[in-house]
């Protein structure tokens, strides 16, 4: 028996593809939304309006599509991932033509009954892309610097469109992600190796060049690195946001002040409760104990993922699922950094549980690819 007469033979078919869906990660899902939605009725101050009930009603949606992806067979997901990729670039330029503007940036095409904002779903086509390309790729010419640069410029593209809108924080993604990826599928340490160099002589160059004829940053960004370095040195101005996420960061404890109980959150002190600085808001209510809960779940949905690749005999199915788990964390991760001082603020917001609909949405088309995988992995 061949390999893909035992692929199509071992794979289930119809709604029976349900029972074989990675049941531990969806739960996972589950509990971490369900923790978002008790942190939006608590900033909204004990109301489901105006973010708790539409955030449950976009995560219910979320559900169905990502059920819905996990039926569609995994040769079809590679088959439409240049198409995908195409698409989202023709939707980023059209941001640039079309794009509504909200706080100061251009970042999306107002369809009338939603915000779509092409750079979130970018993160997850990005991935497909990549991972289709590897799996046609020869494990030979990984490393061959022709075919290092086709998904440089592949990543690239996407990245100075989103810098444009201007979004660092999702091309600062898009970047760490794809760069993940091509590590994954095998890409030489060296060419890493390389890039971190030269990305350290950058920075001691722009430290350097400050005050200088020569300078390559203007001023006011290198008071924005001053702030981030010591926020302190501008508490009502640009430090505002991070000196007061670290005040309700540490009021909390070890189990918080109570549910509904936080002061920074519910006097209004801390900006964006329901957004970019919402894990705060949770660290203030919970402690240190509900803060590490919620990473435990977040790892939780990590490593099943990680275990559902690695059992995953289909090169695309498994880097697919690695790629959407990598980007999955660099959530997560650089919400946290950024929420606590280790990382500068760059809008990144904390996966299913800051409010937001383009955001959840594409997240969960991401693990409704990586059911698809799992479901149709090979037994």
């Amino acid at each position: 028996m061949s390999y893909l007469e035992y692929n199509l033979k071992s794979v289930p078919v119809g709604p029976s593809k349900l029972l074989y869906l990675n049941w531990a990660v969806v739960l996972l899902l589950v509990a971490i939304a369900s923790i978002g939605f008790l942190m939006l009725y608590s900033v909204a101050g004990g109301s489901m309006n105006p973010w708790a009930e539409p955030q449950m009603k976009r995560f219910a949606l979320g559900l169905v599509l990502m059920f819905s992806i996990a039926l569609i067979p995994t040769w079809f997901l590679r088959n439409i991932a240049g198409l995908t990729y195409a698409i989202c670039i023709v939707l980023l330029l059209g941001v640039e033509f079309f794009g509504s503007t909200g706080k100061g940036a251009q970042r999306w095409i107002d369809l009338g009954f939603m915000r779509l904002q092409p750079s979130e779903l970018t993160k997850i086509t990005l991935v497909l892309f990549l991972a289709a390309y590897y799996d046609w790729l020869d494990m030979k010419k990984v490393s061959r610097p022709f075919w290092v640069i086709i998904p440089v410029l592949i990543i690239a593209v996407p990245t100075y469109l989103t810098l444009r809108q201007p979004d660092l924080g999702t091309a600062l993604l898009l970047v760490f992600g794809g760069g993940g990826l091509m590590f994954l599928a095998g890409v030489s340490w060296m060419y890493f190796a390389a890039v971190i160099g030269a990305g350290v002589g950058i920075v001691v160059g722009v430290f350097k060049s400050r005050g200088t004829d020569w300078q390559f940053l203007k001023d006011y960004q290198y008071r924005r690195i001053d702030t981030f370095l010591d926020p302190s040195s501008d508490p009502l101005g640009a430090g505002y946001h991070i000196t007061q996420s670290k005040i309700a960061l540490g009021s909390g404890g070890w189990t918080g002040r109570g549910y509904m109980q936080g002061t920074q959150s519910r006097l209004n002190f801390l900006p964006e409760k329901h957004t970019d600085f919402i894990f705060t808001t949770l660290a203030e209510e919970f402690g240190f104990v509900g803060g590490i809960s919620l990473l435990a779940l977040y790892i939780g949905v990590i490593v099943f993922c990680v275990f559902s690749a690695i059992s995953n005999k289909d090169r695309f199915a498994s880097l697919l699922t690695l790629g959407i788990a990598l980007t999955f964390f660099l959530f997560f991760a650089v919400n946290m950094s950024m929420v606590m001082g280790l990382a500068p603020v760059v809008g990144v917001p904390l996966p299913l549980v800051s409010y937001g609909g383009s955001a959840m949405l594409v997240l969960m088309i991401g693990f409704g690819l990586i059911q698809s995988a799992h479901v149709h992995r090979p037994r």
